[in-house]
């Protein structure tokens, strides 16, 4: 009893709300009307600025409701609708001073941006499909989340004009209808705020265009840090120990204690270079990755790791060579973030498969606060399990723990 009470009265206010969201622009179109009749006596040559404001007003609105409805859709029935804005480009400080946004010259950074963002937001397509979404909504969700209210007012109208059997409709009514009456929302919602198929072919274009930058600039980065290891490491232990091998044949026959001293510490300096050029050769691919799969390379991570880390696997994959570099280097670096900024102690890795492809879980007990943040370290890995249409989700509540799920569709070899 206590659960269907409860039910009747979360589904009264959740379709109040409905009503509220689906009902903004018609309630300006209809304060417009109130207005042209009130002052103009409705002369149809006379008049025009309430519906100027009203068309102001309904581009305005349009996107906030449209917001708020993929909102309310997402936290009473977890469905996502995808937004599918367009996003405003960078801006860039030219040498003459002034902030070229992609479009314009501006004085300024604030202005350069407000600039863009109107001309991003105006020029969307997607504000033709916010505006057919609340021309539809009040007519078909509204209507139907509506009854709700509207038996709850025919019962209080009823109570005060003394009729019994309109009151006791009325509360029958808005009691029947207010658990179902705002789940008409969901279906909407989903059919005329979903992006279209030019809209989610553009995203992923766009996508893809990014994707490719990102992987040119760590393909370059990457090049520079070993051209840089190799140069200021290998290279110039390996230059010491040419120069120190010709000293010491020089002082074969003059110096032999020198000589053998100088050959001691060449000796030193070559094993000193191989251990480099071994770390160096595992930073770029270690050699357990390539040899014995991603959970074995895993696995022997966890065993170099200051954490206290287990390992779990259902099964024994291998994978594309990319996927399984991707996915490691993903759990090296969760791992140094839960040591580094979390302050974790012990970690739990599982690997396992789904429909879908691998799943990676990386969980540990640090001070949790953790977030994908543009520029991030989080961001970054984003975008590179993104290359292979992978996804990472972060749950890290403060005070931990913070758990990463990683998603890479892909078939076993």
């Amino acid at each position: 009893m206590q659960k269907w009470v409860a039910s009747v009265a979360v589904g009264f206010v959740r379709a109040c709300v409905v009503v509220v969201v689906s009902m903004l622009v018609p309630a300006v179109w209809a304060a417009a009307a109130g207005l042209w009749i009130w002052w103009w006596g409705g002369n149809p040559w006379s008049g025009i600025a309430p519906f100027l404001w009203a068309c102001i007003g309904t581009f305005a609105l349009a996107r906030p409701a449209c917001r708020m409805a993929r909102s309310l859709v997402a936290k009473w029935t977890g469905t996502v609708i995808p937004a599918a804005y367009r996003q405003p480009g960078p801006i860039t400080q030219m040498s003459t001073g002034y902030w070229w946004n992609g479009h314009s010259y501006e004085r300024t950074s604030r202005d350069a941006r407000l600039d863009q963002q109107w001309r991003t937001r105006w020029r969307d397509p997607a504000i033709w499909r916010d505006l057919r979404f609340t021309a539809i909504a009040p007519i078909t969700a509204g209507v139907v989340a509506a009854v709700p209210p509207a038996g709850a007012a025919a019962a209080v109208f009823g109570l005060f004009q003394s009729s019994p059997i309109v009151c006791v409709a009325g509360v029958v009514v808005a009691v029947a209808s207010a658990p179902y009456a705002w789940r008409a929302l969901e279906p909407v919602a989903v059919r005329f705020l979903r992006p279209s198929p030019a809209m989610t072919l553009a995203d992923r274009v766009d996508e893809l265009t990014a994707q490719r930058a990102d992987t040119t600039i760590a393909q370059a980065a990457e090049i520079r840090r070993i051209e840089r290891d190799l140069h200021d490491g290998a290279q110039a232990r390996l230059v010491a120990l040419g120069l120190s091998l010709a000293t010491a044949e020089k002082l074969m026959e003059t110096d032999p204690d020198q000589a053998k001293a100088l050959m001691r510490e060449a000796r030193a300096g070559a094993t000193t270079s191989l251990t480099e050029l071994r770390e160096l050769v595992k930073g770029i691919n270690p050699p357990v990755l390539t040899e014995r799969g991603l959970i074995d390379a895993v696995r022997a991570l966890a065993l170099d790791s200051p954490l206290e880390t287990t390992v779990s696997a259902d099964v024994q994959p291998r994978l594309e060579p990319p996927i399984e570099s991707a996915l490691y280097f993903a759990v090296a670096e969760l791992l140094t973030n839960a040591v580094k900024h979390a302050h974790a102690t012990r970690a739990r890795i599982s690997i396992a498969r789904d429909d879908t492809g691998i799943v990676v879980e990386v969980e540990d007990n640090g001070r949790g606060g953790a977030g994908v943040r543009a520029g991030g370290g989080l961001d970054g890995l984003h975008r590179r399990l993104a290359v292979f249409d992978g996804t990472l989700e972060i749950t890290s509540p403060a005070g931990g723990p913070t758990r990463a799920r990683m998603v890479v569709p892909c078939a076993s070899l």
